[in-house]
Parts: structure tokens; sequence; C-alpha cells
């Protein structure tokens, strides 16, 4: 984790261009659209979490390219420790990375589509459950186009039906607080995808990255 941190400081377009993006799709769609306050916060929820999506897509194309092509990929492979915990601990930390300053800035996005107070506040529980989920869906799409020269269009191919479920229940946790309806049924999902995924995917990252490393 400290030498995923490390690297982040010294590469700071990893986390900035992500959150770069973000901020700008969501901040399109109020000039494209007009200042229509309530029309604004009816797609709020939708147009959050597809900028979220897609600022973490454009993320996964380095996630293991720079350890494949330095060698640590190898050392990885070769080291006494299991190559899941090691997945899994750089995948927290991109977590860390690139979706906590997705979340900081959550806010000012939402105060931009004009979402409310209790709507924001929901909005961020979806997305501090759903962005570890998207980042270890997306870390099996990167694993498994690793040894591609140009892998991103196969990458966004094979990790996008996967976001969906997130998608729409992250979308629709929002717009329940918005119309006064109970969101636990929805966070309770989300919160079981990301259980799912915590324990799945990074079997599979490590047995793409030997495919792909070996």
């Amino acid at each position: 984790m400290r030498r995923e941190l490390l690297l982040a400081w010294r590469r700071p377009g990893e986390s900035l261009n992500p959150l770069l993006f973000y901020l700008l799709v969501g901040s399109l769609f109020p000039l494209g659209i007009g200042p229509d306050a309530a029309f604004l916060a009816r797609i709020a929820a939708g147009v959050i979490w597809i900028a979220a999506l897609l600022a973490l897509l454009l993320s996964f194309d380095n996630l293991f390219r720079a350890d494949h092509d330095d060698g640590t990929l190898e050392q990885f492979l070769l080291s006494p420790c299991p190559l899941y915990f090691l997945v899994l601990v750089k995948l927290a930390a991109h977590a860390c990375i690139v979706g906590l300053p997705l979340l900081l800035a959550t806010p000012l996005l939402g105060l931009m589509l004009a979402l409310p107070a209790p709507a924001i506040g929901t909005l961020l529980c979806t997305l501090l459950l759903g962005v570890p989920t998207l980042v270890m869906l997306g870390g099996v799409g990167a694993a498994l186009t690793l040894g591609l020269r140009r892998g991103g269009l196969l990458l966004s191919l094979l990790v996008l039906p996967l976001y969906v479920p997130v998608l729409i229940f992250g979308a629709s946790a929002v717009q329940a607080t918005q119309s006064g309806l109970p969101v636990t049924g929805h966070l309770a999902f989300i919160g079981a995808l990301l259980a799912v995924t915590l324990v799945t995917t990074p079997f599979a990252i490590a047995a793409a990255l030997r495919i792909s490393g070996g």
C-alpha cells in the first residue's frame, strides 16, 4: 500500500485526470441543459453516477500496465505472499487514489445539479459502496487486457455491462430519497455486490495476471 501511495504521489496525473474528467462531465450538463433546477435535480443521480463510472474507466488501462512494464508484476508472481492479497492491496490503493477524490468532489457536483442535501448524503453512501465494486470489476478487465497493446476499447466492452446493476441501484437509491421512499434495500443490494466482488474478483484477477504476465 505504501509503495502504491508513493507512486501516486510522484505521478499525480493518475488521480487528477479522472477527477478533472469527473468534474468536467458533471459541470457540462447544467451548461447544456439549462438552469431548470427541478429537471437537473431529477437527472442528477444518473449524471453523477455515469460521470464517476466513466472517470474510473479512464484509470483502469494503467492499473497493472506499469507493473507489467517495469517487472514488478513478475516479482508479484514469484513472491511467497499469495497473489490474491497483493491484488487486493493494489485494488484498495487504486480505490483510495482514484475513488476517494471523486467522493470528495461529489457534494460540489450535487450542488451544481441542484440535488437536495438528503439526496447528496444518499449519493455519497451509494458511491462509498459502489466505487470499490467498480474498481474490482474494472481490475478484472484490466488484467484480461494487460497483454494487448491497445486494450482500452476492449476493456470498456468487457467492464461496462458488469457495471449496470451498480449503476441502476446507485441512481435509484438517490431517486428514492428524493421521493421520500426508503433506501435500505438499494444500499443492501449494492453492499451485497461489494461483498461478492470482494471475495471473487481478486481470484479472477490473479488468474488473469498469471496468464498475461507469465
